[in-house]
């Protein structure tokens, strides 16, 4: 069996020389993904760094005004860190919870201070030996200031609404009101500082300072007392 002529100007073959392979078809396909890919990838790249739609912030508000000055007379003695889970749910009276009803759980962070009031000592509070070496101080009574709660340490856990409470919200003119959440943490870490040793912390420090402070000024013997100790 004889050989086709090769084309004019090919190179001379060997007549044993095996034939030259078909080219596969599959690595075009691969070399066409590649290239898809990459325009995908610098097209979203250039889409986020040009950011045509892009929203920014504008702060057009006022600057802040001196509306008063209170002068204080406190000794802020301690400081109490709490945190409270509040749980809140409301039920429909004939509905199921699907329909009308929802729950929220609420982490409030926040803490409480303890102060003693320099300015509701009483008269002749203070009292110094003949000899100027000891001086007795009464105090009242160490009070808790109202609960501080941290805006970026409270937030809503977990929440299930019903279908009406959701339609409810949507047409509302103040949606995802919080208040009530913020008003139950304040009264639950109000309570959860009564409860705790935080007043008598605050006697205690305040005692250490007075103490600290007036045999500095060279009364050897400092004796410290509150209201209602004799």
């Amino acid at each position: 069996m004889t050989r086709p002529a090769p084309p004019p100007g090919a190179p001379p073959q060997s007549p044993d020389a095996p034939p030259r392979p078909a080219r596969r078809p599959w690595r075009f396909l691969v070399a066409l993904l590649v290239t898809v890919a990459l325009l995908v990838v610098g097209a979203r790249l250039a889409w986020a760094w040009l950011d045509p739609f892009g929203e920014r912030g504008i702060d057009r508000s006022g600057p802040a005004i001196l509306t008063s000055i209170q002068d204080l007379s406190r000794f802020q003695a301690a400081t109490g860190n709490f945190q409270v889970v509040v749980d809140l749910q409301r039920d429909a009276a004939f509905l199921p919870d699907a329909i009308k009803g929802s729950r929220t759980l609420f982490v409030g962070a926040g803490s409480v201070d303890a102060y003693v009031d320099f300015a509701a000592m009483p008269g002749g509070a203070l009292t110094v030996s003949p000899d100027r070496a000891a001086v007795t101080v009464r105090l009242p009574r160490a009070a808790l200031a109202k609960p501080n709660l941290d805006n970026r340490r409270s937030y809503v856990y977990h929440q299930q609404r019903g279908i009406l409470d959701r339609v409810q919200e949507f047409l509302s003119s103040s949606p995802g009101d919080q208040r009530e959440l913020y008003v139950l943490a304040e009264r639950k870490i109000d309570e959860a500082a009564r409860a705790s040793d935080l007043a008598r912390r605050a006697e205690q420090n305040t005692r250490l300072m007075l103490e600290g402070m007036l045999k500095s000024l060279g009364f050897q013997r400092v004796t410290v007392k509150y209201a209602d100790q004799p």
